[in-house]
């Protein structure tokens, strides 16, 4: 008599949605992995492809590979609609199914401001870190130019924000024009909606980021609501305008449109409501983990891969408890919340960490960058079964 092992979906092919499916993979799941593109982009190290140090393929790893190394089925398609009532999927190419084990981990939608059109973001669809590249490629082959690199907040939900990224990519753009020797022909500015852009860090992060803006001559723009971009400009509520060449902005995140227009339970940003164990509330056998999940815990908490990463395997861990009768206890994600962030600067690095108990920035002079260089090679090779992956990094 044949065995048929029970299955998993997990809905997503980012960073949180193959780690669901590499861990119910280990836990004695058959698992299809759906994913609206065939490859995963590690936008961590996405930051150096504007900046000519890596390659757009590069931060890619097939997941065709991956799902070979890690034994699940692969459907590149499209989730269009959900409807939680019915435990059904609507696929652009697979048509309706109903599912009784799901992941959902598909990410976040972005929150719109008046012009956004005339922004890029490194957060954005990844082709954008490419059109980043050629605009800063144009603006160093005229020699001059006025940058401005910032981020956005949702009042609804201030655990989608994410500006660590834009942090990053601003430092490594002023360290570039640095070692071509033109910085002083740019103006540098990085603007946010928020008094203390990064004070979710702790206070010592946050001085030591100020220290380090004032000797590299970075202007800042805190503390005013953008009212709308333009073609070079970013205006805000008070009435300033920011004159930009380049204007790369993060947005915040909200629920994506397929969860919106779904009746999965939804806190006010969009996002869908689960319990602490990543159990979707109402739907038994759902799960949402990841930029999907709407988060609980302290006011500084923030949506981070490793966080992604630890609840894709609770997940995993509480599904074999319900559908394969595995023993033990139910975990939580709650004791996983921390900030935990290796920010590259180009020429070096820090360590930022902060949890219930502390906050800190180790400073990494040259050594932070290569540090992040090397983790980027390491958590490749882990996705493809190269080398063990280790919790937390």
């Amino acid at each position: 008599m044949g065995f048929s092992m029970k299955k998993v979906v997990v809905l997503g092919g980012g960073i949180a949605g193959v780690e669901a499916a590499i861990a119910c993979r280990k836990a004695g799941f058959e698992v299809e992995l759906i994913s609206d593109r065939d490859y995963l982009f590690v936008y961590p190290i996405s930051i150096w492809i504007p900046v000519s140090t890596l390659s757009f393929d590069d931060a890619k790893v097939s997941l065709t590979a991956v799902s070979k190394a890690h034994e699940f089925t692969l459907t590149v398609d499209r989730v269009c609609a959900i409807d939680a009532s019915r435990r059904e999927l609507s696929l652009e190419r697979g048509g309706v199914r109903q599912e009784e084990a799901v992941v959902l981990a598909f990410g976040a939608g972005k929150t719109r401001i008046p012009g956004q059109e005339h922004t890029l973001s490194i957060c954005g669809e990844p082709e954008q870190s490419l059109r980043l590249k050629a605009r800063i490629d144009e603006l160093i082959e005229r020699g001059r130019g006025q940058i401005a690199f910032g981020f956005g907040g949702n009042p609804n939900d201030p655990s989608a924000v994410r500006g660590g990224p834009a942090f990053e990519l601003f430092f490594n753009l002023h360290h570039r024009l640095q070692q071509l020797g033109i910085r002083d022909r740019f103006e540098l500015t990085f603007f946010a909606p928020m008094a203390e852009p990064g004070a979710r860090m702790g206070a010592k992060a946050l001085r030591m980021m100020d220290a380090r803006f004032k000797a590299d001559r970075l202007r800042t723009k805190y503390g005013t609501r953008i009212k709308e971009f333009r073609d070079h400009a970013v205006v805000f509520e008070d009435g300033s305008v920011l004159p930009s060449d380049l204007t790369m902005f993060i947005a915040a995140g909200k629920g994506c449109q397929v969860v919106l227009s779904s009746d999965l339970p939804q806190n006010a940003a969009g996002f869908i409501r689960i319990a602490p164990t990543c159990e979707v509330e109402g739907v038994p056998g759902w799960y949402a983990i990841g930029d999907a999940a709407a988060l609980e815990g302290p006011e500084w908490k923030a949506k981070q891969g490793h966080i992604a990463e630890a609840m894709a395997r609770i997940a995993a861990h509480n599904l074999a408890i319900d559908q394969l009768g595995s023993r033990g206890r139910k975990q939580t994600y709650g004791k996983h919340l921390n900030i935990l962030c290796l920010m590259d600067m180009g020429n070096g690095g820090g360590l930022v960490y902060r949890d219930a108990a502390k906050a800190f920035l180790i400073p990494l002079p040259v050594v932070g960058h290569w540090l992040k260089r090397l983790w980027g090679h390491y958590y490749k090779a882990s996705k493809l079964g190269r080398m063990p992956r280790l919790p937390g990094l």
